[in-house]
């Protein structure tokens, strides 16, 4: 064999031997992807498991809560170690045994579903609410500012208050004042969203709320819409009843667990006063109760001087104007001003006048009795 059939025949062994590697690799690559695929397709095919809540522990078993509400009996896995009441576990759906322990964050989940916040509302922006201002900083500042002051005299001040009284009289406005005047987080739930929203996960979505409430300490958590949460309740037969109860409780017992000169203080809010369960009003829970009355005719002046202030106006009968927004709320007289300025404005004028505002008490009386007629057409 001459030199160039060698040199030939040497490529070619070269060629198959390159060759060769690629395709092993390219086969392994397959094999890899096809275990992957098979590994993918058993996971999909393996049953979901469940996410509960344990009640109690009871030697090597334990008692769940599911998410409808029902309490099951069930079996621990030897692998899953350290539970206690109140932790998340995920159990398989068949037999409901526990298979391990969930862990999430807490701050991160809950945070999503309150309104966390250091508000600049000041008590100078509220109108016509001296008697209210002196009461809640009695009850919320002064706690909180001299402790040792209570300690010195002898007594314990409210763990919490209500504020109670018309929409739209200042009850927001006044919890939010006095969380800026102590350099308080200011954590806000509404009652009805948490009722409305968290079925199954109310009483422990409570439970988690007070405890960021301690982690941003001092604070104050301010629960809107009360009634919605802590209402009377006659019959708790459906699931749903047995939920909210169930949430009440809980809030029942974070409140009791504070102590009265501690950095975190609860401010419920409603208009309904005359539904709600005694047992939240009781000694030691929201035993301070504020009424936040429509303003008179002094405070409708106060108000209406606070949302004027940066108004231009042209001459007014501040009386005659007081006197048609009798009945008014705080945000009614607002709204008003508000209404004043955009009349103003489509007619090409930077002053508000008198027939301006007096063109916008008209529109929010209207307004007002359209919402009437409507709540009457649902309900009447």
């Amino acid at each position: 064999m001459d030199g160039n059939s060698s040199k030939e025949l040497a490529n070619m062994v070269f060629t198959y031997s390159s060759n060769l590697g690629e395709l092993e690799e390219e086969n392994r690559l397959l094999k890899e992807t096809v275990n992957h695929l098979k590994n993918e397709i058993d996971r999909f095919r393996t049953p979901p498991l469940m996410l509960c809540e344990i009640r109690e522990m009871i030697d090597k078993n334990a008692i769940i809560k599911v998410p409808n509400g029902n309490q099951f009996f069930v079996c621990i896995s030897d692998t899953c170690t350290d539970l206690k009441p109140g932790d998340s576990v995920l159990v398989d759906q068949k037999n409901l045994n526990i298979i391990k322990k969930f862990s999430r964050s807490k701050s991160f989940n809950v945070e999503q579903f309150v309104i966390l916040e250091k508000p600049t509302t000041t008590f100078n922006e509220i109108g016509g609410l001296q008697k209210q201002i002196q009461e809640i900083r009695e009850v919320v500042e002064l706690p909180l500012k001299k402790p040792q002051l209570f300690k010195k005299v002898g007594i314990e001040p409210p763990k919490g208050l209500l504020l109670y009284g018309p929409p739209g009289t200042g009850k927001t406005l006044l919890a939010k004042a006095v969380a800026n005047s102590t350099d308080s987080a200011f954590i806000e739930v509404v009652g009805s969203e948490l009722v409305q929203k968290f079925i199954g996960e109310g009483a422990k979505l409570v439970k988690e709320i007070f405890e960021l409430a301690r982690e941003k300490a001092p604070s104050i958590v301010f629960i809107d819409e009360l009634d919605a949460l802590a209402a009377k309740r006659l019959d708790i037969g459906t699931s749903g009843e047995r939920e909210v109860q169930r949430t009440f409780m809980q809030l029942l017992a974070e409140i009791d667990g504070f102590a009265p000169l501690g950095d975190v203080k609860i401010i419920g809010c409603t208009n309904r006063r005359d539904i709600l369960d005694p047992a939240v009003l009781r000694a030691g829970r929201l035993d301070r109760l504020i009424m936040v009355p429509l303003p008179n005719k002094d405070g409708i002046r106060e108000i209406f001087k606070i949302h004027t202030k940066r108004m231009s106006l042209e001459k007014v009968n501040f009386d005659k104007l007081y006197d048609m927004m009798d009945n008014f709320s705080g945000a009614e007289i607002r709204a008003v001003c508000t209404e004043a300025g955009y009349f103003a404005i489509r007619e090409d004028r930077t002053r508000v006048g008198e027939s301006d505002f007096i063109k916008a008490i008209e529109k929010v009386k209207e307004e007002e009795n359209l919402e009437g007629e409507d709540f009457m057409n649902i309900f009447g």
